[in-house]
């Protein structure tokens, strides 16, 4: 029987292999660049996040690299070799650019980073690092996040450079810091973020030593800007594993800083209670939601799955015969995910979109076995707009009852629902439901101009046109001159 130092070693030459396998593939494109640096007498090396995906056999084309030339260095050598270079970075002391170039027998569009030997700190009350350049890699790697990102490889000689155990660490799946934890955070606290970010992406455990500076150190999180720590949060929804990213926000303490409502969900018992809290609940239904996602990972679904049922803390009543309600938790919840979005400094269109979807995933539980008239199927179509794709998975994932009877009636309603909705778009055109009648044709109805009344008319004929659907161009206006006779009564 293999011992576990014998384990380790086979993990060892497996993600070594991988690593030459991945070097090779682009060393066209990085062993030109690092000759170049070279000529003008620099050092090159692909280092961080590049090095462990090579180990990991997924490096894509974005290619970071490190280097001891200064950026204005930097840019006099790149400038003429690249196909496309940018400065937005340069301040940090990060150059980018873009160069075409093969990967094995494939020609394709790499981008490209090379950030100067750096180290940063923050002091204690500011929300932007200071950045100083240092002289050496190993300077360079020990001020990284964590060992499996605190690795290189020196171009073009493909030297692998690893001070702190990287490789080692990412055999085991581990991530721990170069320098000590509270070291690391201290220099950045969004790197606790990071760590439950790259769990989530790597499926890694962060260890015990890790763990408990994050959670020492959680306040911290709250010096770090906004859209840093919504960068941050977003990679982790849209990870392979998000419930173990969130997990271990919320378990540290970090969530109660940068997304309160969704620990507080631990103290609310759901309403079936078929779960330990409306938490776990919320969790469930993330992954359901992720399991019907059909062209990748969709940031506004896996928002409104995490985010449904946050109106239940406020809304939680004792009822007399022994039940918990939450009335209008929905409603509730809608107003409370657009204030925490917007303080995340999410764009007012995903707002808008998450938020209506908090709104709505309440709003089958009324279909019932399919007692809805066409009048509520046009109405739920048209609320749910563009989003009537994402309300059908919230919906169907919000349900997770171990009572599988209770679990299939739902699951046939819904199917019900949508064969209705299907039924109606052929007909009605239910995706752009207007008035039989547009606004010149009211106003020539009318007889008069341009003005509110216009609006209102076209809003008369909207309720009317969901209510009955498609009407003849003589009945609606019929309909119309009735209605305005009524407005001078």
């Amino acid at each position: 029987m293999p011992n576990a130092n014998e384990d380790n070693l086979n993990a060892l030459s497996q993600v070594q292999r991988r690593a030459v396998s991945e070097l090779l593939r682009v060393s066209p494109v990085a062993d030109d660049l690092a000759r170049r640096f070279q000529e003008a007498g620099f050092t090159l090396a692909l280092v961080g996040g590049s090095v462990r995906d090579a180990l990991l056999g997924r490096l894509g084309n974005d290619l970071d690299f490190t280097t001891d030339a200064r950026p204005h260095d930097v840019l006099k050598i790149v400038r003429p070799w690249a196909d496309a270079v940018w400065e937005v970075g340069i301040a940090f002391g990060t150059v980018g650019c873009q160069k075409k170039g093969k990967a094995g027998d494939v020609e394709q569009d790499f981008l490209i980073e090379i950030t100067t030997y750096r180290s940063e700190a923050y002091d204690r009350t500011s929300r932007k690092p200071e950045v100083s350049y240092g002289d050496s890699i190993e300077q360079d790697l020990v001020r990284r996040d964590f060992t499996v990102n605190a690795m290189a490889v020196e171009l073009p000689a493909k030297e692998f450079v690893d001070p702190h155990g990287g490789l080692e660490d990412l055999a085991a799946r581990v991530l721990r810091t170069p320098s000590t934890p509270e070291e690391s955070f201290s220099d950045d606290p969004l790197r606790m973020m990071r760590a439950a970010r790259f769990a989530a992406q790597l499926d890694f455990e962060v260890a015990p030593e890790v763990v408990a500076a994050m959670t020492a150190m959680a306040e911290r999180i709250e010096i770090v800007s906004a859209e840093r720590v919504r960068d941050e949060l977003n990679k982790l929804l849209l990870s392979a594993h998000p419930r173990k990213g969130l997990t271990l926000l919320v378990e540290t303490g970090l969530a109660a800083h940068v997304l309160p409502e969704l620990p507080a969900l631990q103290l609310e018992r759901d309403e079936h209670h078929r779960h330990k809290d409306v938490y776990e609940h919320s969790l469930t239904v993330l992954e359901q939601a992720i399991d019907l996602e059909e062209d990748g990972p969709d940031l506004t679904l896996r928002l409104a799955a995490l985010l449904h049922d946050i109106g239940k803390p406020k809304t939680r009543r004792f009822e007399s015969d022994g039940r918990v309600s939450f009335h209008h938790h929905e409603v509730v919840g809608a107003k409370m995910t657009k204030k925490r979005m917007l303080a995340l400094k999410y764009s007012n269109e995903l707002v808008k979109d998450v938020t209506r979807l908090v709104e709505l995933h309440l709003r089958f539980h009324g279909y019932g076995t399919g007692e809805w008239t066409d009048s509520a199927v046009r109405r739920y179509v048209r609320d749910a707009g563009p989003q009537l794709s994402r309300l059908h998975k919230l919906t169907r994932s919000d349900c997770t009852t171990r009572n599988k009877r209770k679990a299939t009636a739902l699951s046939r309603a819904y199917d019900g629902l949508e064969e209705r909705i299907a039924r109606l778009q052929e007909q009605e055109e239910l995706d752009s439901i207007r008035p039989d009648l547009d606004g010149n044709e009211i106003q020539d109805v009318l007889g008069v101009g341009p003005g509110p009344v216009i609006g209102q008319a076209y809003k008369f004929l909207l309720e009317l046109r969901l209510e009955n659907g498609p009407m003849e161009r003589d009945a609606a206006v019929a309909a119309l001159k009735e209605w305005w006779a009524a407005q001078d009564a």
